[in-house]
């Protein structure tokens, strides 16, 4: 198992933990509501986790120009 990072906008890999044994709580994600976790939390079939947040290029882009953030798919 692992948990994978991607950018929720434009889909770049952010990093990867191959430990399988690796706590949510070492992770930050325990601090996540119910309804946070299930928009940014994945659970693949394949045993992975894939975490969606937003990388520096898209959360500065956002900050300029936040119009964008009223449109689907903002940054692709």
């Amino acid at each position: 198992m692992a948990v994978n990072y991607i950018c929720r906008h434009c889909s770049m890999s952010l990093g990867r933990f191959e430990n399988a044994d690796v706590p949510e709580y070492r992770l930050g994600l325990h601090f996540l509501t119910l309804e946070e976790r299930k928009r940014i939390i994945a659970y693949n079939s394949n045993g992975d986790v894939t975490v969606r947040v937003i990388c520096d290029y898209c959360s500065q882009t956002l900050d300029a120009h936040p119009e964008l953030a009223l449109l689907n798919n903002p940054l692709q």
